[in-house]
């Protein structure tokens, strides 16, 4: 699969992919989506943290009708932390102890 096409994904994509992960909760937002909790980097939006790969992923969904499957990208400073960054959002790592489930 070439390398996914991130300038088509806004922040208006990623917000939707947010609450839909607020709506579904992590365990359904993962099963859904076809992904997994993170254990290096959070999104932080709205004083709450989300795993910035699969929102990515999921808003990539919505903005393109494409899904994604986890090893389509990276999940790292080079690939959703870098790409979310760019869209505004801010993505820091993961304190030991405070994982996402």
């Amino acid at each position: 699969m070439p390398a996914p096409a991130w300038d088509r994904v806004t922040p208006a994509e990623v917000e939707r992919a947010l609450a839909e992960y607020d709506r579904l909760g992590p365990k359904a937002f993962f099963a859904e989506h076809g992904f997994a909790p993170t254990t290096t980097y959070e999104l932080v939006w709205q004083e709450r943290t989300y795993p910035p790969k699969a929102v990515l992923g999921t808003a990539y969904e919505f903005a393109t009708g494409q899904r994604l499957a986890p090893t389509d990208f990276e999940g790292g400073r080079s690939g959703a932390v870098k790409v979310l960054g760019v869209l505004g959002f801010t993505v820091r790592p993961i304190s030991k102890g405070n994982q996402h489930v």
